[in-house]
């Protein structure tokens, strides 16, 4: 009786693990201190990405915000086109957002990693935009996406703003499931070159909120603008 007890434990512990996320694309580092630009307010902001295989499904998806102590990012309609913010239009959803760690910049701005999870369809080998737009906190504040001029995997053309052109690429990454099967289509079809070792990167659910107590108040934002700095 003891033995099938501590089987079942052992089940349902395992059950609770949370699955894996491999990482698909990265447009490199978080830089949180010199830029970031509005993705709310009716600004949408375009970063392209390049597949060089087809026939993944991009499950998830990190973003480098920053954000006034206190806000909490909720949601934000996220797309991907073939061309910057137009084309052919492959995913356009409204979805949720769970944060992870922040730290402050010395703008005294939160630095955060904002999580979501998604169903992409798979795409096929090629470039690609990811645009940001209506992104919702519940004070109402400006949202930013940090800037980070693509760090050191930057692929042309590069990143834009709806009412502005051409700009800096911002910080993201891209993720796919790979489940339990580590030997799916999928899986299979990530190349060294474009994605890193299995992450412990969970899924949304698993993920511990981490707050921001103790920061200090910000101040009132007097006007709003696209970009920060």
């Amino acid at each position: 009786m003891k033995m099938r007890i501590l089987l079942l434990v052992v089940c349902v512990t395992l059950s609770a693990v949370p699955a894996a996320a491999q990482v698909l694309y990265s447009n490199g580092p978080t830089n949180g201190n010199t830029d970031a630009w509005t993705v709310n307010f009716g600004y949408i902001v375009s970063d392209s990405f390049f597949l060089r295989e087809g026939g993944t499904s991009i499950t998830g998806a990190t973003f480098a915000m920053w954000l006034i102590p206190g806000d909490t990012l909720t949601s934000a309609e996220l797309s991907i086109t073939s061309s910057e913010n137009g084309g052919t239009s492959y995913f356009d959803q409204t979805l949720d957002f769970y944060q992870g760690s922040c730290t402050t910049n010395h703008y005294g701005y939160n630095v955060c990693n904002e999580n979501t999870s998604f169903g992409a369809p798979p795409l096929q080998a090629g470039t690609y935009w990811l645009n940001l737009q209506n992104a919702s906190v519940l004070s109402g504040d400006p949202v930013y996406w940090d800037e980070n001029s693509g760090g050191t995997h930057a692929e042309p053309p590069g990143a834009s703003e709806n009412a502005l052109g051409t700009i800096p690429a911002e910080s993201f990454t891209l993720l796919a499931s790979c489940g339990a099967d580590k030997n799916s289509a999928n899986c299979a079809s990530l190349s060294t070159s474009q994605s890193t070792a299995l992450s412990t990167v969970p899924e949304p659910g698993s993920i511990t909120l981490l707050g921001s107590a103790g920061m200090a108040v910000f101040g009132f934002l007097g006007a709003l603008r696209r970009k920060l700095f």
